[in-house]
């Protein structure tokens, strides 16, 4: 599926947040001129292209009380890869899940992010994560200070 102007201006509207009201979609429909049936029909064939996945909440997680963020780097056998990614896939405690290629001179080949009240809730939850995946290098890197965080946004002008 190639994206029409239409579906390019439909995920320009999804990205930059639902209004707060009653009838989001009929909104931002409105302000696309076209009805909210269309809007919704178009959002249904883009998802079902495989091109979104998903339209969902960012939740700004240091306001709610999670102050302590660690990315867990992993040394796992390449053989195991698969198997551990699977395993990790379905925790809710993992927000974030990559392989990435190993250095000499930095042997982690997979990244987790996790997020808790407390450095001490993210050794705990490192800890079960090593136990489940029968893995037990591995490093975890708190965050000191948060940057920025924003969505990627496309199709902007």
């Amino acid at each position: 599926m190639k994206l029409s102007e239409l579906d390019k201006q439909i995920v320009m509207e999804l990205q930059s947040g639902l209004p707060l009201v009653s009838r989001p979609f009929e909104a931002l429909a409105r302000r696309l001129k076209i009805t909210e049936e269309e809007f919704i029909t178009r959002v249904h064939a883009i998802q079902q292209a495989g091109i979104m996945r998903r339209i969902g909440a960012a939740l700004r997680h240091r306001r709610v009380g999670y102050t302590a963020n660690a990315m867990i780097v992993w040394q796992i056998p390449e053989d195991k890869i698969d198997v551990v990614g699977e395993q990790f896939f379905h925790l809710p405690e993992i927000t974030h899940c990559y392989q990435r290629v190993s250095l000499p001179q930095w042997p982690y080949n997979f990244y987790t992010m996790v997020h808790g009240h407390s450095r001490e809730e993210c050794q705990r939850i490192a800890e079960r994560l090593a136990q489940i995946a029968g893995i037990n290098s591995y490093r975890i890197l708190y965050s000191v200070a948060e940057l920025k965080k924003s969505s990627m946004k496309y199709f902007m002008d």
